[in-house]
């Protein structure tokens, strides 16, 4: 990272994301850059409470949650898998919508980084075992030079009122709103998994 000139609070945020991530990604490290334009764009204030949400499930959400705070589990970070390499960062607001900044990959300015671009693209040509430290080494020169952005209204989400029910079948509570008639979500056939017997 110091021989390809990378700024100090840059490279504390790539190890800090990295320890987290559990490994230098290179898409944890485009999410980094990512990260702090869009927080420098919306001119945010240290430990400001901010709001995201990641286009894509991978790497992204992970540099959100270490640089800006924002987590599935504070209700500040979505993850809408749109599959573009892409996030939007906002302030709080009680209105319907608040003006962010969403900052994505620009395939254009990719182009003058060949292995980025083979890498991001999923070309045939990209060797996964050969091409890692240079495609790592590219992401530290290119840095914020392959990023594009635009301001954009976000929809809020408004918090809701709720109160507890418990599903007929499973006896188990739910907010009301997660409730389809008696059953929750998950008996009602909305469920991730299958019982096994023991």
């Amino acid at each position: 990272m110091d021989k390809q000139g990378v700024n100090p609070q840059t490279k504390e945020h790539l190890l800090k994301c990295s320890r987290f991530h559990t490994f230098s990604a290179p898409g944890l490290l485009i999410g980094v850059y990512m990260t702090e334009y869009a927080l420098e764009l919306l001119k945010a204030q240290p430990d400001e409470i901010l709001y995201a949400v990641s286009e894509t499930h991978k790497c992204a959400p992970d540099a959100l949650q270490i640089i800006a705070g924002c987590t599935v589990g504070n209700n500040r970070l979505r993850v809408i898998p749109i599959g573009r390499f892409a996030i939007t960062i906002n302030r709080k607001s009680w209105d319907p919508e608040v003006e962010g900044v969403r900052v994505f990959v620009d395939l254009n300015k990719l182009k003058q980084y060949p292995i980025i671009n083979a890498w991001f693209t999923n070309d045939p040509s990209f060797d996964h075992h050969g091409n890692v430290m240079p495609l790592l080494d590219e992401i530290f020169i290119a840095g914020r030079k392959i990023l594009s952005y635009e301001k954009v209204m976000v929809q809020t989400e408004i918090k809701k009122k709720w109160k507890s029910v418990t599903c007929t079948m499973c006896g188990e509570t739910v907010p009301d709103y997660l409730a389809q008639g008696d059953l929750c979500i998950s008996c009602a056939g909305t469920n991730y998994f299958r019982k096994i017997s023991i």
